[in-house]
């Protein structure tokens, strides 16, 4: 809501109480059906089994880099994930496997309370199971509940439509599209925005805790009613 300044001008609700937010470093985080570890060189075997076969390069062809050929190079990604000191990387750990997947926090800013979920990667086995929502769902509830951080971000390639879908499906609202926002392995990307602001989370948090009950899952693990999220 706005409101009229000294001059006549409209600014912005005084955000009462706010103060700088915690750095979120990387700690362990568990649900029902994943676990996110703090991502190290010793998930690389199990990411390059899970992520760098053949039948899984698609999986590669939003990201900057194309997959590593062996366990050696699989590791100097996952060591250049790390490198950047305003990265924070996760191992995406399903219950009772291994490794299969990446997510990270960047474009990270206490100041304002703003981080951005990205650099995600599943397995295609992983992909589409209670597993992979938990992930996301795990990292905003530390986000806005623990650390208090005010705005939660998604972006993606304008042309990913999976991830699109997934942003969607998560209860993020689409902001907008950059055009030529990058150059990806020679190639144009526009870039869409998405995001769940503070207000917004109970909503979400509580659409999320509803799909995510074991009861709304078959004995085969089918959904019974399909995550919706009303804002």
């Amino acid at each position: 809501m706005a409101h009229l300044n000294e001059h006549g001008q409209p600014v912005g609700d005084v955000v009462e109480g706010w103060s700088a937010r915690a750095w979120p470093v990387p700690v362990v985080l568990e649900g029902r059906y994943v676990v996110l570890e703090p991502l190290a060189l010793h998930h690389a075997p199990a990411l390059h089994r899970s992520l760098c076969d053949p039948g899984s390069h698609a999986l590669w062809t939003y990201r900057p880099t194309e997959p590593p050929a062996d366990v050696a190079a699989t590791e100097a990604f996952v060591a250049d994930v790390l490198a950047p000191a305003t990265v924070e990387a996760w191992a995406v750990v399903p219950r009772g496997s291994e490794a299969a997947g990446l997510t990270s926090f960047m474009r990270i800013d206490p100041a304002t309370g703003q981080v951005e979920v990205a650099g995600v990667l599943y397995a295609r086995h992983l992909q589409r199971t209670p597993a992979t929502t938990e992930a996301t769902h795990l990292l905003m509830r530390w986000a806005f509940d623990v650390l208090g951080y005010r705005r939660f971000e998604w972006k993606c390639d304008s042309l990913n439509e999976p991830s699109r879908r997934a942003a969607a499906r998560l209860g993020f609202t689409h902001e907008g599209r950059f055009r030529n926002h990058m150059i990806t392995k020679g190639r144009n990307r526009d870039t869409d925005w998405f995001s769940v602001t503070d207000a917004e989370w109970p909503a979400v948090r509580a659409a999320h805790e509803r799909w995510l009950d074991p009861a709304n899952f078959d004995d085969e693990g089918h959904q019974r009613t399909p995550l919706r999220v009303q804002t």
